[in-house]
């Protein structure tokens, strides 16, 4: 009886947990390998830094077990080259380039840095020299510093992987020898290419392939090859019009985050809620999505950010003057915008002695300081009224604008000032709790010191502030 139950609980057990049971014994289903494969079918440049930077730390989350790169490319920046080798150091797992037509250049110094390269039937890879942005030569000592560089980094990463090194810096240094043994595998004077039949050719004793792990036909029998028939789930990632716009918006980053910065601010200055916020949500957006396209940072510093900015809401709407909230939620939008620029990586500590913080920080700080410098040029030299006006204390219903032009500019004209304290009007708009009051015929920017208000209710005047005047709501 005891065993009958024994059986029925396993059943369950294994129901539960995936698994299924036979003979009174859980089998646990065979758990699927996870596999992203990544595009490279373009010229090697920051879009497709981008994607691979992306894609990887994606993988890393999703515990995937093996990265593909599916490798059709030309060659390109050597800069972006070596940012692309460092990504690829970072993700623990499997890497492994599949040559699926050519990986010329940049392309096969990155194929270096995977665990595996695999071809297809055609494939072909080498001519690794490095050349100038438009195709001509380098001159010679700084080819030379280059040329020197790239073979040790190549020998560096290819540690452990049979010939791969020397084929490599075959590939980047024409005037070297490469041979294995007695036989000439490249002469001095040209650089080494390689089919894929080529590169399956085995050397030496034991016998080893020259530089591939194996040849498939297409991505399909490749998967099926390193991780079994139906023993896998695929992510296909590619590049699209979003990494190509990033490259350009991570250029002028610190111009779209000041102009955000500043079209917030106006709009915590203007009553309502209107075009000044919307645009300031949007270009900060903006720089938040460039961000997180470019693989730098995921969706916790939007998070953060408006986290910030419902602080300062609130501590300007509900309780002016009590700083608190408004410093935390100033600090809490600046710490997520050097997140959002911070390239972290998922499951590494944080490395606050690296220098990794520098440029973000240097960024905001720019884009801060640029949003004080428009402001300030804003209040120097736009026209009083329209939409500007609303920032400002300025008469605009009926005769001169008398007191309203003296507490504009350059500071409040206090005794002038002091003859509307005690005075009571009407708010003209809603005060959230900045907005505009109406007295004895003349509108006039006012805050509340607590709460709001809504249009047409009893005000008073208690004093004056740098930008307007203070009211209280008469009860």
């Amino acid at each position: 009886m005891i065993r009958g139950f024994t059986g029925i609980f396993a059943a369950v057990l294994g129901f539960l947990s995936g698994g299924s049971v036979w003979a009174g014994e859980i089998v646990e289903k065979p758990v699927r390998s996870k596999v992203v494969v990544i595009p490279i079918h373009e010229e090697i440049a920051k879009p497709v830094l981008y994607i691979i930077r992306r894609g990887l730390k994606e993988a890393i989350e999703e515990k995937v077990d093996t990265v593909v790169l599916d490798i059709e490319t030309p060659g390109g920046q050597l800069d972006v080259t070596f940012e692309i080798l460092k990504a690829l150091e970072k993700f623990p797992g499997k890497t492994v380039s599949y040559i699926n037509r050519e990986a010329m250049s940049a392309g096969a110094i990155i194929s270096a840095g995977t665990d595996e390269i695999y071809f297809a039937p055609g494939g072909v890879i080498g001519a690794a020299a490095p050349v100038l942005s438009d195709g001509g030569d380098i001159g010679e000592t700084m080819k030379g510093k280059l040329v020197s560089y790239l073979t040790a980094r190549m020998r560096a990463i290819s540690e452990g992987k049979g010939y791969r090194g020397e084929v490599i810096s075959a590939m980047i240094d024409s005037d070297s020898e490469f041979k294995i043994g007695d036989q000439v595998i490249k002469e001095k004077g040209r650089l080494l290419s390689l089919t894929a039949l080529e590169a399956m050719k085995t050397y030496g004793d034991p016998a080893q392939p020259l530089l591939g792990a194996g040849i498939a036909d297409n991505l399909d029998d490749l998967l099926d090859k390193l991780q079994g028939h139906g023993n896998y789930s695929v992510k296909m990632l590619e590049v699209t019009w979003s990494e190509q716009a990033a490259q350009y918006l991570t250029a002028i980053t610190p111009v779209l985050m000041s102009l955000g910065l500043l079209a917030l601010f106006i709009e915590f200055k203007t009553p309502g809620f209107g075009v000044f916020g919307i645009t300031g949500i949007v270009l900060l957006g903006v720089v938040f999505l460039s961000q997180f396209v470019a693989g730098l940072s995921g969706h916790e510093p939007v998070l953060f950010f408006m986290l910030g900015v419902s602080l300062l809401a609130i501590e300007l709407v509900l309780f002016p003057g009590t700083l608190a909230l408004g410093l935390t939620g100033a600090l809490l939008m600046f710490v997520s915008l050097v997140w959002a620029m911070t390239d972290l990586w998922p499951r590494e500590p944080i490395p606050f002695a690296s220098g990794v913080f520098f440029r973000p920080l240097a960024t905001v700080m720019g884009g801060v300081i640029l949003a004080v410098v428009l402001f300030l040029a804003l209040l120097r030299f736009l026209p009083r009224g329209g939409l500007w006006g609303h920032m400002v204390l300025d008469a605009v219903v009926g005769g001169e604008p008398g007191l309203a032009r003296a507490l504009v500019g350059g500071g409040v004209d206090e005794p002038a000032a002091a003859s509307l304290i005690g005075e009571s009007g009407i708010a003209a708009t809603a005060l959230f709790p900045s907005g505009q009051v109406e007295i004895g015929g003349r509108r006039y920017e006012a805050k509340l010191a607590v709460g709001y208000a809504n249009v047409g209710t009893p005000v008073k005047v208690t004093g004056v502030a740098e930008f307007g005047l203070t009211v209280e709501v008469l009860s």
